[in-house]
């Protein structure tokens, strides 16, 4: 028997992992919600300006993520703290896969929407993709992506946080305080 698991106290998370955990959700979820209402609104200044800080941030997030990513396999799969069913692990890891897929291929598939429309990409005002021509199969790739993806990523944010709940009331295994630096 390892050590770990004769320990009463699991494994403390790294501060850098629990800062990455939040500070892309977090991220996410705010551009997630400024593009459900970008959809909402009509043509003009104000759009236009939101579009730019969700493009710019989106972008933000795309390096963020990356980088949560490289650490996540530098610092290896968590360690679960509850005994649950080996179904529920599966799930619980497909859950956290297609959150991390989500935010890598939302920014990807925006960028790649925007440069395909012929548009330059930039972030607060910094070029990073020229304006070029418009590639119509490219763009509708990155169109269908970034628009179809919305409703899974609602459906498995939803299970990821009814997960954490279940773990906090049910299990007691303290996941949430632990993803809290406690």
């Amino acid at each position: 028997m390892s050590s770990e698991a004769m320990s009463s106290e699991p494994k403390k998370l790294s501060h850098i992992t629990i800062l990455m955990h939040w500070l892309t959700g977090l991220a996410f979820m705010g551009v997630f919600i400024v593009g459900l209402i970008l959809a909402e609104m009509e043509r003009g200044p104000d759009k236009s300006m939101l579009m730019g800080y969700h493009k710019s941030i989106g972008a933000l997030i795309l390096i963020v993520a990356a980088l949560r990513i490289v650490w996540r396999l530098k610092e290896g799969k968590l360690p679960s703290l509850g005994n649950s069913p080996q179904w529920q692990e599966k799930i619980a890891h497909a859950v956290h896969g297609i959150l991390m897929l989500a935010t890598i291929a939302m920014p990807i598939s925006g960028i790649v929407m925007s440069a395909a429309g012929g548009r330059a990409v930039d972030i607060f005002g910094w070029e990073i993709i020229s304006k070029g021509e418009k590639i119509e199969w490219l763009q509708q790739i990155g169109s269908t992506i970034h628009h179809s993806a919305v409703n899974i990523i609602i459906a498995v944010f939803v299970l990821h946080v009814v997960g954490a709940i279940k773990h906090h009331v049910i299990d007691k295994d303290r996941t949430i305080t632990r993803m809290l630096g406690k």
